[in-house]
């Protein structure tokens, strides 16, 4: 106890003593990345007009990027809107502040040394480069709004109202016939399926699951074209193409970032296909070797026959096992902490939920390799008696003499007493043997005689060694006297027994001989004695000797 309450205490003074260098450095590492991403916000910030990037212009704490990229942005719209001229006269001049662009002498923008440094190039160069911008994205405003503009937007917008058109028809189309069809070909493809699993499994029931998975499929696909036209349509008019900009990208840029996940994830799939396959082809050659112990083809000594497949099975498990240990590192996610943190839940709820599973697995493995019991034999368990007919790593299955089929749980057969009645210990096989009270007044011998005589009259008993009678008790009314005989057929107990019963019941009637067992409370005037050669015939209902007389 003091030993493990020194452990507890020495890993809480580690974890104290080291816990506070790990939060310091974290915590600058995390206020240097907020830091750096608040500069980015706050010193560069892009100039965007009618979804358009034109250039980046720097901020300041007292005029962050974003206000100042609005207002140039704003400037530029400005000044489109107040003209439809097709032209544009840009100018750069310098002054105290850096190069002015001006735009048919109106300031649109400033062109600063902080630009400078961040663009990396002069300032009078960068200053025309933004003037040039600038004219474009004027003139390209103007051309955008004009009738002619419009006209081709409504046109574009219609060609793809029509496209959509045709593509919802086709689809519904394809909604109606294609589901019904495929669900035909399904239920005749799966009737085989149905037979084989007696009904189980119904053809019906497996093409609506398919025909309901088509329709869903379709649907999505008609949701999904209906999405994209919109953003099409509003991508049409250069008033709504910030929209359509943000629609499209709310789809496109998860899918794009999935196609490219899993274009990066190739490489580990690659590992993981050659893992799998090698733990494929290992397995394959390990069933080979017990196909061919199986056979007899390779001869393992002091192996039993059925532990063949069981520990094939074993070596497989623990091959996928390694195999899943192996693959788990290239798993994508796999050393994230919500999925760790799954796992540990998941085997824990495991843990939790299958210890009867757990012992009755393990209690297979010892009752399969500790070599008490084959398929075949015949065994009792407490109050069973029947022939195994197959041991499993959760049960064992017997089948009674009365041909009921028993599952015994591993673990139940692990604790109880299991009496093997097949089992050749040396050689002369088991001693069946039967008791009988007969009272003080018949000679020993001669009642040792007519037992010993029974024992020899019964079909299956050994005559050698010879049949033998032990006194087992000296009763009240009577001496109980047992016969013992050996027999190599275990497996017809009962049978053997119930023969045994009437041939000493044959004998003692033959010789006058009554059996006093269990007790009798005073002798009888004569002897209750059954008559051997009895060969009447049974009563008949129709007797008018066996009518029942009705008083009253």
């Amino acid at each position: 106890m003091r030993a493990i309450t020194f452990i507890l205490l020495a890993i809480a003074t580690l974890w104290l003593a080291t816990s506070p260098p790990v939060y310091a450095q974290e915590e600058p590492t995390e206020k240097t990345s907020e830091k750096a991403e608040r500069d980015e916000q706050i010193f560069s910030q892009p100039v965007i007009v009618d979804g358009n990037e034109l250039f980046f212009v720097r901020g300041s704490t007292a005029l962050p990027a974003s206000e100042r990229a609005e207002i140039v942005a704003n400037r530029i719209i400005e000044f489109a809107e107040s003209s439809e001229s097709e032209t544009v006269q840009m100018e750069v001049r310098s002054e105290d502040l850096g190069f002015v662009v001006y735009a048919d002498d109106t300031m649109i923008t400033v062109t600063t040394q902080a630009d400078s440094e961040f663009e990396q190039m002069e300032m009078n160069v960068l200053a025309s480069l933004q003037a040039e911008a600038i004219q474009r994205a004027i003139l390209d405003y103007r051309a955008n709004r004009t009738d002619a503009a419009f006209a081709q937007s409504t046109t574009a917008a219609l060609v793809w109202s029509a496209m959509f058109a045709a593509y919802c028809v086709l689809l519904i189309f394809l909604r109606k016939r294609v589901p019904r069809f495929i669900a035909r070909i399904v239920e005749r493809r799966f009737h085989v399926v149905q037979a084989a699993t007696m009904d189980v499994l119904q053809a019906s029931a497996a093409s609506n699951l398919v025909s309901f998975g088509i329709r869903v499929l379709i649907d999505v696909t008609l949701f999904t074209g209906f999405y994209y036209y919109i953003s099409f349509v509003l991508h049409s008019f250069p008033q709504t193409q910030p929209i359509a900009e943000l629609l499209i990208r709310y789809v496109t840029d998860p899918i794009l970032g999935i196609l490219l996940a899993i274009i990066a994830y190739v490489p580990n799939l690659i590992t993981i296909a050659i893992i799998v396959g090698i733990t494929a082809w290992i397995i394959k050659g390990v069933k080979l070797f017990f196909e061919n112990v199986d056979q007899g083809t390779i001869a393992l000594k002091n192996f039993e026959a059925h532990w063949i497949w069981p520990t094939y099975n074993l070596i497989r498990l623990t091959l996928i096992l390694i195999c899943a240990v192996f693959c788990f590192p290239y798993i994508p996610g796999s050393d994230s902490a919500a999925f760790q943190g799954l796992t540990i839940l998941v085997g824990v709820m495991v843990s939790l939920g299958s210890n009867s599973v757990i012992s009755n697995v393990l209690a297979g493995l010892f009752v399969l390799y500790k070599r008490s019991m084959n398929v075949g034999d015949r065994i009792r368990v407490g109050e069973h008696y029947g022939d195994v007919m197959q041991i499993k790593l959760m049960e064992t299955y017997l089948k009674s003499v009365k041909n009921e089929l028993i599952s015994i749980p591993n673990a139940t057969l692990l604790s109880s007493e299991v009496i093997n009645y097949s089992s050749k210990i040396d050689g002369k096989g088991l001693l069946l043997h039967t008791t009988v009270g007969i009272g003080y007044e018949e000679p020993r011998a001669k009642v040792e005689a007519m037992l010993v005589e029974a024992a020899r009259r019964t079909n299956g008993l050994k005559k050698s060694p010879a049949p033998f009678v032990l006194v087992t008790a000296l009763a009240d009314y009577a001496m109980n006297y047992q016969i013992n005989a050996f027999t190599t057929r275990g497996s017809y107990l009962p049978l053997l027994l119930s023969e045994l019963h009437k041939h000493i019941s044959d004998v003692f009637n033959e010789n006058g001989v009554q059996i006093m067992t269990p007790s009798y409370m005073a002798d009888t005037p004569e002897l209750k004695i059954s008559d051997p050669n009895w060969e009447g015939d049974l009563a008949s209902p129709d007797d008018p000797g066996n009518e029942v007389k009705q008083t009253g």
